[in-house]
């Protein structure tokens, strides 16, 4: 109500006041003095009235200026706000909205209050479908009573969109009906793109982790592991719980030598900031194997600030046992090459000349102790020849069933003499009930007789040889108490030219390890200074 109604109403009362009361004292007060007591009566009266009605006024103005003014701060506040802000009743009917949500919603120039978000729809043909679930979206927050939050995501007219963190305040009366509703929009766009753009990253580097075909692991600055990936786990077999937290130098095979140049490769990432390939390092897994991982040592760097080491390690192990074959495998070719070429040219003037050391030792009594020893050297070195000969070209093996007991008794009665003489005495264990054997026997008594013989050569007291039957295979187990072979030389054993006594050339385990890989088998060599060798020979049975 405007001001001038309030006094053209107040004027007209007070006139209707006086004249409606005058007439009615004239006509029914006749007493002079009462007159004039009721007139100053309802002076007094007239007066306390309007001055009630004149602290109503103020009073009401008073409130209603603050009204304004407390809606002119929330307005200030609401489109001061980088968020989407929305006041509705208790029937969903738009109150209050501030510039930044009508402008959203392309509602700039609509007169939105007391409409809903369905007719609203109507104003924005681009977020009917958005405004429209806004009502369905309020009716859930009202069915929980309770402060609802959620994300939702706004598309924009150009193609791209807004994330919202929107929160909706539900507000009830006294008896739980509906008062109001408050909804805040707070646009997280930069945030949700920055953690989609992480969480690619993770997953990214998750799957280069997880899914790397090599063996990963991590490292803190102290070597101590803090994850693995499941090749790592695989290789060691080992969980993961149980190598988290573990130290590297734990795994590491040939402690000292493995251990510096790890050390050098740390030091290197760390004062460098940059990666470097240690070479094969060994590493013992939960079996007891020796796998050799090259590994590539990168820093892993927060703030240009390195927190940790990743390991790529790459599985050389195969590798490097292919590599040791073809090694050796080119140094029997070269002495095949050299056999072929130099045997047959030996091996004739060697006749000549034992046939004359014969003939003359038959004829001449006063140096037979010289043609003695000419005569040994010779077959020595025919056994040589024959030895180079038989790597030069393998004879062609004519398999048959044998029974390994009979040809190894054939081998011990005909070394028993030179083991008596050298003070060493065989002792064959043939208890047990063999099966026959597939194999070439004349080779493996060839077998059977260098190994014995090195062991009567390594001074030994007693040979023990026994058999053992397996599930699909059988078991020739030599042992002896000689000096025994260094650790470092048994892993060289059977490469050509390669002996530890003075005499030997390496020929006859070079030989012993041919024919056993021709009959499938393996040839396994335990030995330790001053306690003896152990050579134990598998053949397969079929």
């Amino acid at each position: 109500m405007s001001k001038l109604k309030v006094l053209i109403i107040y004027t007209i009362s007070g006139i209707l006041w006086v004249f409606a009361t005058d007439i009615l004292m004239e006509m029914y007060i006749k007493d002079y003095e009462v007159i004039m007591m009721i007139e100053k009566a309802k002076g007094l009266f007239f007066i306390l009235f309007t001055g009630l009605l004149l602290y109503l006024f103020l009073t009401k103005r008073e409130k209603l200026t603050k009204l304004d003014e407390e809606e002119r701060r929330l307005h200030t506040l609401i489109n001061s706000m980088v968020d989407f802000v929305n006041f509705k009743d208790g029937d969903g009917r738009w109150i209050q909205s501030n510039e930044y949500g009508l402008k959203l919603f392309q509602l700039e120039n609509v007169d939105y209050k007391g409409k809903r978000d369905s007719e609203l729809a109507n104003y924005s043909s681009f977020y009917r479908e958005a405004l429209s679930y806004c009502e369905i979206s309020d009716e859930e927050t009202w069915k929980k009573e309770t402060i609802t939050r959620c994300e939702e995501i706004i598309p924009l007219p150009n193609g791209d969109y807004k994330t919202f963190d929107t929160i909706k305040v539900p507000l009830f009366h006294h008896d739980r009906s509906r008062k109001g509703l408050v909804v805040i929009g707070r646009d997280i766009t930069e945030r949700a793109e920055a953690e989609r753009k992480l969480s690619e990253s993770k997953q990214q580097y998750k799957s280069l982790f997880d899914y790397n075909p090599d063996p990963v692991y991590m490292m803190d600055l102290k070597g101590i592991i803090t994850n693995v990936n499941p090749q790592f786990e695989s290789v060691m077999g080992l969980p993961h719980d149980e190598l988290i937290g573990t130290s590297v130098n734990d795994f590491i095979f040939q402690a000292q030598e493995e251990k510096e140049k790890l050390k050098e490769s740390f030091t290197h990432v760390i004062n460098e900031k940059t990666g470097m390939n240690t070479g094969d390092i060994g590493f013992r897994t939960r079996d007891g194997n020796i796998h050799f991982f090259s590994c590539t040592f990168v820093p892993m760097l927060i703030d240009n600030q390195i927190v940790g080491i990743i390991s790529y390690a790459k599985d050389v192990t195969h590798i490097r046992e292919t590599e040791k074959i073809l090694r050796k495998a080119e140094k029997l070719s070269v002495v095949g090459e050299l056999a072929a070429s130099v045997a047959h040219e030996v091996r004739n003037p060697l006749t000549s000349l034992k046939g004359f050391v014969q003939l003359l030792k038959d004829n001449e009594s006063q140096y037979q102790h010289y043609y003695s020893i000419m005569l040994n050297e010779l077959d020595r070195i025919n056994q040589i020849v024959s030895e180079l000969l038989m790597l030069a070209k393998p004879q062609e093996m004519q398999f048959k069933k044998h029974n390994l007991i009979h040809l190894m008794t054939e081998v011990k009665a005909l070394l028993e003499p030179q083991a008596n003489y050298y003070g060493a005495q065989i002792l064959m264990d043939a208890h047990n009930q063999l099966p026959l054997v597939s194999c070439e026997a004349n080779q493996l008594k060839q077998v059977f007789i260098n190994i014995i013989k090195n062991s009567i050569e390594a001074s030994s007291q007693n040979i023990q040889i026994k058999f053992e039957r397996e599930d699909k295979s059988i078991s020739i187990i030599m042992k002896d108490d000689g000096c025994g072979i260094d650790e470092s030389r048994v892993k060289h054993l059977g490469e050509p030219f390669y002996s530890s006594k003075e005499k030997g050339t390496g020929l006859g385990l070079t030989v012993t390890y041919r024919i056993i890989e021709a009959h499938h088998g393996k040839l396994i060599i335990n030995s330790e200074v001053g306690t003896g060798t152990e050579v134990k020979i598998v053949l397969p049975i079929s």
